[in-house]
């Protein structure tokens, strides 16, 4: 099992949850965070510290397999990032907005 960022995360991109985990387990990209499937050891300590309630189980309804396929790919072509910055412009404004999907960017962001 490991977790997903989902949805909700693409132009937030809130980074409190980078802060508590302990396996540095998620990558930056351009206006979403993902999470490498691979690497995370299911803690489940980012989960409360994101303020967009983006990050859900694999076996949690909210967890498409698309989602979950999103990150495995590009947890493994975008830089590390384990120390929080500030959110996107207008994050809170967005969070809760559905269907981001479509905004989706696949371009990496700064990484550390």
């Amino acid at each position: 099992m490991t977790f997903v960022v989902t949805e909700n995360c693409i132009k937030c991109k809130y980074t409190d949850c980078v802060e508590v985990c302990p396996v540095d387990c998620f990558y930056d990209g351009g206006n979403m965070l993902v999470i490498h499937p691979d690497e995370c050891i299911d803690c489940g300590v980012c989960v409360p510290e994101c303020p967009a309630e983006a990050i859900f189980s694999d076996a949690d309804i909210e967890a498409t397999p698309g989602m979950l396929d999103l990150n495995a790919k590009y947890s493994e072509v975008w830089p590390n990032i384990t120390q929080k910055r500030d959110p996107l412009p207008n994050a809170d404004d967005l969070n809760g907005q559905k269907g981001k999907e479509a905004d989706f960017s696949p371009e990496p962001g700064p990484g550390d």
